[in-house]
Parts: structure tokens; sequence; C-alpha cells
């Protein structure tokens, strides 16, 4: 019989402790680590499965790439929502672990910026505008990971539209705020003025998610963690760095990777061709036009006033 190695004895010991402790039998997990098959890769990750939620509305090869690339997307968004809940969550939060995820955040939005060539140069683009008719009325804006970063990132007063901005503040409820929300400018039918079917299906699936977030994060967001730290931590020099690379990346260059692909492949002949959802993509996204800010307390007026413009300005240029 072969003698049980001194260390191994000591682990079963705390093993038994620790079962013991919780009323457990430790037999019965023994039992089920022989009986247990060996873990393997495809297994932990879910392989197959992840690997079979692709399925192509149309007979085009390259949506393929579409469904595949935003569903990529989907998982970074849940990545940086995973970091802004530990950034609330934090009671103790300090310069340096507010630092370490915000590195995080802003390495997961440059993946996902430099990605964006796989939509603006890794299509067709006469298969994507013929596979997008399936698609109607399905848009990548009712993407709720996207807005559940912003609800998490600032308070929702500076998510009302720059032009109306002034008029709200900390004393309007949560329901008045979200129902003025920025975004839901880019659902309106500009002929008729009405809500777009596109628009309608997302306020239907996840206003009441959003709203839960909302209050849940009420002077918690992102942008209250900041203001709540010590004097000393808040000037932080790489910290504030941080917070404003964040800040650029998905409320400029963000915006401005999808304007190039909607130039690519939704301009023809200096026409525009209507976005799947019929969103109002050329008044909604310029990022000159919304002037959106998490952190609108870093950045100095000047700098405000140019939001965006000399990357529009850049982009306008590049398409000709």
């Amino acid at each position: 019989m072969n003698t049980i190695k001194p260390e191994i004895a000591e682990r079963i010991l705390l093993l038994e402790e620790k079962f013991k402790n919780s009323g457990q039998d430790m037999g019965s997990y023994l039992d089920g680590l022989l009986y247990d098959r060996y873990l393997t890769y495809w297994d932990y990750i879910h392989l197959d499965t992840l690997l079979s939620l692709q399925a192509p509305k149309t007979h085009f090869p390259d949506e393929e790439i579409f469904i595949t690339y935003h569903q990529i997307t989907e998982l970074y968004f849940k990545l940086m929502i995973h970091e802004q809940k530990q950034i609330i969550e934090n009671d103790l939060l300090t310069a340096d672990v507010f630092l370490e995820k915000m590195n995080r955040l802003n390495r997961y939005m440059r993946i996902l910026i430099n990605s964006f060539d796989v939509m603006i140069k890794g299509m067709d683009r006469e298969q994507f505008l013929k596979f997008r008719m399936a698609l109607l009325p399905a848009s990548g804006f009712q993407s709720a990971g996207f807005r559940m970063i912003e609800l998490y990132a600032t308070p929702i007063e500076h998510l009302v539209p720059f032009k109306e901005r002034a008029n709200f503040s900390t004393e309007n409820s949560i329901e008045d705020l979200f129902e003025n929300i920025y975004w839901k400018k880019g659902g309106i039918d500009l002929s008729t003025g009405e809500k777009t079917l596109t628009l309608k299906q997302f306020e239907l699936r996840y206003t009441p998610r959003f709203l839960r977030i909302a209050n849940s994060v009420k002077e918690k967001t992102m942008y209250h963690k900041y203001l709540d730290l010590p004097e000393i931590e808040k000037n932080n020099k790489e910290l504030i760095e941080a917070l404003r690379t964040f800040d650029t990346n998905v409320n400029i260059n963000w915006l401005l990777m999808h304007m190039g692909a909607a130039h690519r492949y939704l301009n023809k002949d200096k026409k525009t061709i209507a976005a799947t959802g019929g969103t109002n993509w050329k008044e909604f996204l310029p990022p000159s036009f919304q002037k959106n800010s998490f952190f609108p307390n870093l950045w100095s007026q000047e700098e405000f006033d140019d939001w965006g413009k000399q990357w529009v300005t850049h982009l306008f240029n590049t398409e000709k």
C-alpha cells in the first residue's frame, strides 16, 4: 500500500475540518471526485454551444461575420459592466484600485475600437446591403449592454440631449430623465415625428431594467465614486487621464467607428441609405452633436466646445 505524503495528509485533514464545520460529509465529496470526468477546455467554456449561436438569416457568407462580430462586441460590453460594478460596489475605493479598473475598461474599449475594421473593411458591401434587408427592424441601436455602460458611468442627467441639458438637473425624477435620454432621439422617424418600431421594441424589452439600474446607482455612478474620493486621491494624474481616456473612447472614438461603417455601407452616389432600424444616424452618431461626457468636470470649456469636431472633420476628409 502506498504511503500518503505528509502534505497530502495535511490537506485531507484541512478538508475534513472544512466539511465538518459545514455539516457535510467529506467522503461523499471524495466519491464525487472519483466519479467526475476531467474538465476539458471545450466543456469549461461551452465551446460547442458558443459556436452554434451564429444563425444567419440569409445565404450571404458575410452575414456570418456580421453576427459574430456583434456577439463578440456584446461580450466585451459584459466585461466592461463587470468592472464598472466592482467600482460602484466598492465602499473602500482608492485611486489605485480605481485606476486598475479604469485600465481594464480602457483596454476593452481599445480592443473594440481597433477591431472595428472588421465591420468597416471586412465585409463585402453588396452582400451587406442585401442581407441587411432580412434583419429589419433589428439594429445595433438596440444594444442594451452599451446603454447600461452609460448608466453605470454617469448620472442620467448627463445623458439628456445637449441642446436640452440645461433644462434638466438632479431635481428631475429618474423616470423623467430617462424619458428624455439622448439616444431616444435617434429612434424617431424624422418625417412623422413618431417612434420607430426599433425604438418601441427596445423600450418594451429593456425600460424596466434600465430604470432599475438608474435608480440603483443614483449618486453612486463611476462619476460619483470619483467625486467621493479624498482630495489627494482625486488629484491622481494617472486616474484623471484614465477617466478622460475612457470618456474619449466611448463618447467620441466609438461613435466615429460607427460613422465610418455607416458612411461605407449606407452612403452611395451621395445618397443616404436608411439604417435597418430606421434610426436617423447622421443626426444621432456625431459626437460633436451629442457632446456626451461621463466626466464633464474633467474637461475645460474649450475642450468641451470642440468635443469631437477635429475627429469628425478628419473622418469626412477621409471619406472623400
